[in-house]
C-alpha cells in the first residue's frame, strides 16, 4: 500500500487532503508542530483527524522529526507552512524559518530518501496583483498600488491614463510580483522543492491555492482565511471588519476541492510545472462578508468597511483554472453557496476567539495599516 507523508497535516486542508487520501486506499502519515496559534494551547491531536491517519508530533524544522517521518513514505504532500501576508510582514525571521528553512530542511532528507512524488503548496499570494486588461488593449501585467493613492482611498489599478484596469482570470504565465513576506516564502518553497525535484528525478508539481475555505479552518486565529475571521466575529456579535471598500474581488474554493486537487496532483504524471488551484470565479470580499451573515442568521451585524489598507494586500486575484483542467482534470464540486451552507452548519456549534481587532492593533502599531 502507498505511504504518503502530509507536512502540516494535522491542519485545515492537511485533515482534509488525510480524508481523500485515506478514502483513495494510501496510508497515511502526519508531520505537524500543532501550532497554538492554530491548534490552541493544549497540543493534543485534533478531534477531527481522521482515526486512521498516523500522527507524528513535530516541527518541519527538526531535521530528526523529518527523517523519522520519512521512513517508509513513497509520496510527500508538503503543506507546512506558516500563513497570512500581515502577520508576515513582521514576524519576519518566523515566516522564513518556518516556510524557506523548514523547505530546504525537507527537500535535504529527501535528496537521501528518493520519493515516487513531492506535491508542494503555493499561493495566489506570488502573482501580487492578478491579471488585468486595459480599457482599450489586451491583457497585461498591473503594477502595484502607490501608497499616495491608497491614502487617497482611490484603490482600483489604472493604466497611464488614469483609466481603471479591468480584472481577468489569473494564469499560471503570469509573472509572479511578490508584495509581501509571504508571497515571497511561497515562492520560494515552490521553485526550490521543483528546482530539487528535478535535480533528483523527484516528480515535482507545485499547486498554487487561491482563498480555501470550508470546516475546520481556525476560527481563532486573525490571520487565517477571510471566511474564517468573519466568522469568528460574527460568531462573537462583532461586524466582519472590510478593509478598503470591500469591492476587492478573491476566489473562493471549497477545502474538499483543494483536497482532490492534492489527490490528483500525487498520482498525476506530470512534474515540474505549476497549476491554480481555485474556483474560476471571483466574488467581492463585502459580498462574501454578507452571504456569511446571511447563511449564520447575523443579519442584524452589518459588515464594518474600514477604509483603511494593509501593507502587502492586492486589489484583484481569481485564477484561471484551464491549466488545472486540462493536466490534472480538476474541476471545482462545491458551489460557493453550497459550501457557505455546510461551514453554517459547522460553526453553529463553534466557539471561537475573536482576536481580529487586536491583530489590526498590532499591523497599525507598526505601521502596516493606515
Amino acid at each position: 500500500m502507498t505511504r504518503v507523508l502530509i507536512t502540516g497535516g494535522a491542519g485545515f486542508i492537511g485533515s482534509h487532503a488525510a480524508d481523500a487520501l485515506l478514502a483513495a486506499g494510501y496510508e497515511v502519515r502526519l508531520l505537524d508542530n500543532l501550532s497554538p496559534q492554530v491548534h490552541g494551547p493544549d497540543g493534543e491531536r485534533p478531534s477531527y483527524l481522521n482515526k486512521d491517519a498516523d500522527l507524528m508530533v513535530g516541527d518541519i524544522t527538526d531535521e530528526l522529526a523529518i527523517e523519522r517521518a520519512l521512513r517508509g513514505v513513497d509520496k510527500v504532500l508538503h503543506l507546512a507552512s506558516s500563513v497570512g501576508v500581515g502577520q508576515s510582514m513582521y514576524d519576519i525571521a518566523s515566516y522564513v524559518r518556518t516556510n524557506e528553512l523548514g523547505t530546504a530542511q525537507l527537500l535535504q532528507a529527501l535528496s537521501r530518501h528518493r520519493v515516487e512524488r513531492l506535491v508542494v503548496a503555493s499561493s495566489m499570494s506570488v502573482y501580487g496583483e492578478g491579471l488585468y486588461r486595459g480599457l482599450d488593449h489586451g491583457a497585461d501585467g498591473a503594477g502595484d498600488r502607490s501608497i499616495d493613492q491608497l491614502r487617497d482611498g482611490d484603490w482600483e489599478l489604472r493604466d497611464g491614463s488614469g483609466r481603471i484596469l479591468d480584472p481577468v482570470p489569473t494564469p499560471e504565465s503570469k509573472p509572479p510580483c511578490l508584495s509581501s513576506i509571504y508571497a515571497l516564502n511561497k515562492y520560494a518553497q515552490e521553485r526550490m522543492c521543483l528546482i530539487t525535484g528535478k535535480a533528483y528525478g523527484i516528480p515535482t508539481v507545485a499547486l498554487r491555492f487561491f482563498n480555501v475555505f470550508g470546516p475546520r479552518q481556525a476560527l481563532s486565529n486573525p490571520y487565517t482565511g477571510v471566511l474564517a475571521i468573519f466568522a469568528a466575529r460574527l460568531l462573537n456579535n462583532r461586524p466582519p471588519l472590510v478593509f478598503e471598500d470591500g469591492l476587492q474581488r478573491r476566489d473562493f474554493v471549497h477545502v474538499s476541492d483543494v483536497a482532490r486537487a492534492c489527490h490528483l496532483a500525487l498520482e498525476s504524471s506530470h512534474a515540474s510545472e505549476v497549476f491554480n488551484v481555485g474556483s474560476g470565479q471571483s466574488r467581492t470580499i463585502l459580498s462574501v462578508a454578507q452571504s456569511l451573515a446571511e447563511v449564520m442568521g447575523r443579519t442584524d451585524i452589518a459588515p464594518e468597511i474600514t477604509g483603511k489598507y494593509r501593507v502587502g494586500d492586492i486589489r484583484h486575484c481569481f485564477a484561471d483554472i484551464g491549466k488545472a483542467a486540462a493536466g490534472l482534470r480538476f474541476a471545482p464540486n462545491v458551489a460557493f453557496e453550497d459550501g457557505l451552507d455546510e461551514l453554517a452548519g459547522y460553526l453553529a456549534d463553534q466557539i471561537a476567539d475573536d482576536h481580529a481587532e487586536r491583530a489590526a492593533e498590532e499591523l497599525s502599531r507598526r505601521g502596516l495599516v493606515a
